[in-house]
């Protein structure tokens, strides 16, 4: 029986398999170590019931998650987990290293991380190269919903947006300069709180202004990450995360005029991470 959980900031996907007829999905918060103890992780998992009904009868654990990128990080997450589920074996890794296995394979390829946050790695069949650092909320996530946040509430507080949507900004999340700072200086979790204006965006998609905006920002990730990689025309680029999905015409078209070869736009890669697992775990039976 294996667990698999795929992790941004803002939330957390789970399946429970034993590899033939039963398959459970679970959703929890997401778990991000730079923001969140050991302590949290596990109460929070805790608090699904359904999840932890199952936790007697896992055997693996397979963790992918944002922030989990060093083993001083990772161990974080992993004294939650082995909390949790007691006689499971517990692997923790990078979220990028999820968003290989669930698009690449064992082929080559770029996957980029279109989420919360981004980022964004090259996958040559066996090692994974990541060229171009990823910077957090602050100072990178470039086409992340936490950028288009950033650069939404700077102009709203400007007064550089269209009249129509400032008005609609203030309209439906009754925004203030005060309100504003209070949920990014003094309250926990900013980023998610960026990130929560991608369905604003999404909802008037429709509005020219918004389309430019979230092209321009796709064009700019394009730019700082995907070109970086010498053989960016020769591998197909893979993108993973809820804004690369949602908005994955503007995605297509701004690869199409860098000339980037799209492959897989999944929204949840952890149904792909199951299939590659239990592949895997095949292939060591035998």
């Amino acid at each position: 029986m294996i667990l698999i959980a795929d992790s941004g900031s803002t939330k957390c996907d789970w399946i429970f398999t034993d590899g033939e007829s039963q398959r459970l999905s679970f959703h929890t918060m997401g778990f991000n170590p730079f923001f969140h103890n050991t302590e949290l992780i596990e109460n929070e998992i805790r608090k699904n019931t359904e999840l932890t009904a199952v936790s007697p009868l896992v055997d693996h654990v397979f963790f992918y998650g944002a922030g989990a990128s060093s083993a001083s990080r990772n161990i974080i997450i992993e004294k939650a987990l082995k909390a949790v589920f007691t006689k499971a074996n517990v692997v923790v890794d990078h979220d990028l290293t999820g968003a290989i296995y669930a698009t690449c394979g064992d082929e080559p390829g770029i996957s980029c991380i279109l989420g919360t946050g981004s980022n964004s790695c090259y996958y040559d069949g066996s090692v994974i190269h990541e060229i171009v650092p990823a910077l957090g909320y602050i100072l990178g996530d470039e086409a992340g919903g936490t950028y288009y946040g950033k650069d939404l509430l700077r102009m709203f507080l400007y007064n550089e947006l269209p009249e129509k949507i400032h008005n609609g900004l203030i309209e439906q999340f009754n925004l203030t300069k005060e309100g504003i700072f209070e949920a990014i200086y003094n309250k926990p979790n900013p980023n998610v709180y960026l990130a929560s204006f991608m369905r604003f965006l999404s909802d008037n998609r429709d509005e020219k202004w918004i389309r430019d905006f979230i092209y321009n920002g796709f064009s700019k990730f394009i730019n700082i990450h995907i070109w970086k990689y010498e053989n960016h025309k020769e591998v197909p680029v893979h993108f993973v995360g809820s804004v690369a999905y949602h908005f994955s015409d503007l995605l297509k078209e701004a690869c199409k005029i860098h000339r980037i070869n799209v492959g897989v736009i999944t929204r949840e890669p952890v149904i792909n991470l199951v299939e590659y697992h239990l592949r895997k775990l095949q292939i060591s039976a035998q």
